[in-house]
């Protein structure tokens, strides 16, 4: 699938442009469990994918720079010295919101053309958006030898989406898209921004991911909502995030917030500690404690953060009552996207199946289903 992507990247690129260009390959990623943990400066699990977004770059001789989304059949023209956000919400923030936060940091660029085009299925809730900043800032980071670290780039990346986007994400998706490592999953400190490795055997287990293919459309601001309710909680306690509360702390201030910001700062407290269960399990190789730990993590997606929605949660369900699942979440910010299966590879067909036929009767849509194989993280292709 990456080849075919490579292929036609850089034959559109050559083909509009006569010259060959600089290939860059970023993986989109899932999340194994530890969800909106992470800009609570918490834990998370995430890995890299064998899907993600390819770009070609090359230097422009010419007054302006272009960049060109190939899947969505659109481009965008734009003056260096005259960046600012697109009116509507699209694509190109954050190629723009890249090249921004890049001359913020006092880098100088030149003009450059790119091709990009990504295999992530849209509304995955695999952060295609992460892919496709990493690509870009890592692209003209090696073209124009602008000596960012890889640290650099993620953050650059993540700025890109708050002051151009408008999405206030934490750092999981581009740490796990710059860094990842094949069969691996990292355990990652959203606050120290170190991650452990683990290296994961799914034995005879494999996961599926499968897409409701509904995105409810106020999943960006419920998503800030959250993240300011999360912020307020720790300002009441002195703390400098969820991240340093405990559930006794929590109980102190009970009578002093919501019922509803209560629930939300709980779910976090608790994430936070399923997923150093999550990686006690996997040490131990223990799929059964895993797949249980993604349960008790939809549960609170559900019901005390209030980020899940009926399709996610029929999915999770139909999980539940089949016995060769081990366990089952929604996966990403919520209201829509993907819940991530850990499937007996006996029973993969059988259940894509049947989840699939029952999922259409049910709402009248169809989900999708898809495979991933844990990956490498982004990289300039040789």
């Amino acid at each position: 699938m990456v080849k075919a992507l490579l292929n036609d990247v850089k034959e559109t690129f050559i083909a509009m442009f006569k010259k060959e260009p600089l290939l860059v390959f970023s993986p989109g990623r899932i999340n194994l469990i530890g969800e909106h943990t992470d800009y609570n400066d918490g834990f998370v699990f995430p890995a890299a994918v064998d899907k993600g977004v390819v770009a070609a770059i090359h230097r422009s001789n010419m007054s302006q720079s272009m960049a060109i989304a190939l899947d969505l059949h659109s481009s965008i023209v734009f003056d260096l010295d005259k960046i600012k956000p697109s009116k509507e919400k699209s694509w190109e923030n954050y190629v723009l919101g890249v090249v921004a936060e890049i001359k913020k940091r006092g880098k100088v660029l030149g003009n450059f053309n790119i091709v990009l085009k990504g295999n992530i299925p849209e509304g995955a809730g695999m952060s295609s958006s992460a892919a496709l900043e990493n690509s870009v800032a890592l692209g003209l980071n090696e073209l124009f030898q602008l000596g960012l670290s890889k640290a650099e780039i993620i953050f650059v990346s993540q700025k890109a989406e708050h002051n151009y986007v408008g999405v206030n994400c934490g750092i999981m998706d581009q740490y796990a898209s710059m860094y990842g490592i094949k069969d691996t999953a990292l355990h990652l400190d959203c606050r120290t921004i170190k991650a452990k490795p683990y290296t994961i055997d799914f034995k005879d287990h494999q996961l599926m991911l499968i897409n409701t293919n509904v995105k409810h459309s106020l999943s960006d601001s419920a998503y800030n909502d959250r993240r300011s309710a999360c912020e307020r909680v720790s300002k009441i306690l002195g703390a400098t995030a969820l991240r340093d509360v405990t559930e006794a702390d929590l109980e102190q201030i009970e009578e002093r917030i919501s019922a509803e910001n209560y629930q939300k700062a709980l779910y976090v407290i608790q994430e936070n500690e399923r997923t150093i269960n999550a990686a006690k399990a996997i040490e131990n190789g223990d799929l059964r404690t895993l797949g249980q730990l993604m349960y008790q993590s939809h549960d609170g997606l559900s019901n005390q953060y209030k980020v899940s929605c009926e399709e996610l949660d029929f999915l999770v369900e139909q999980a539940k009552e089949n016995p060769n699942v081990l366990g089952a979440r929604m996966m990403g910010g919520g209201f829509g996207g993907c819940t991530i299966n850990l499937v007996a590879k006996k029973a993969v067909e059988g259940f894509a199946e049947s989840v699939s036929v029952a999922y259409a009767k049910k709402f009248n849509r169809e989900c999708s289903v898809y495979f991933v194989a844990l990956s490498d993280g982004a990289h300039i292709i040789d």
